[in-house]
């Protein structure tokens, strides 16, 4: 595996895992980029969007455009994954423990 595959898994693992912990499982693109960005994940909007069409293509999250903005809900499979209790190809496992 390379590096940017690397990272990408763990970008991806990041962004079901933000989305994990907000009482609505869900969050816009802007409080996305940002709390990414508090991570060490300082991506632009158009890698996000990537990043979230290949979540919504793998059935982790559900993508709907609100005022201009993408907005992003997790999906019980996306919390699996989140969790640990699914392995997803191409998403991190979360650390035990973490």
């Amino acid at each position: 595996m390379s590096y940017r595959e690397l990272l990408d898994e763990h970008l991806r693992l990041a962004i079901l895992q933000l989305l994990e912990q907000d009482v609505d499982y869900a969050h816009n693109e802007i409080v996305l980029q940002g709390a990414l960005e508090r991570l060490g994940h300082g991506v632009s909007f158009d890698r996000l969007r990537s990043e979230l069409a290949w979540l919504g293509e793998q059935g982790l999250l559900a993508v709907t455009q609100v005022v201009g903005l993408q907005l992003a809900k997790l999906t019980l499979r996306g919390a699996d994954a989140a969790r640990g209790r699914a392995n997803v190809p191409g998403v991190a496992r979360p650390r035990t423990g973490a």
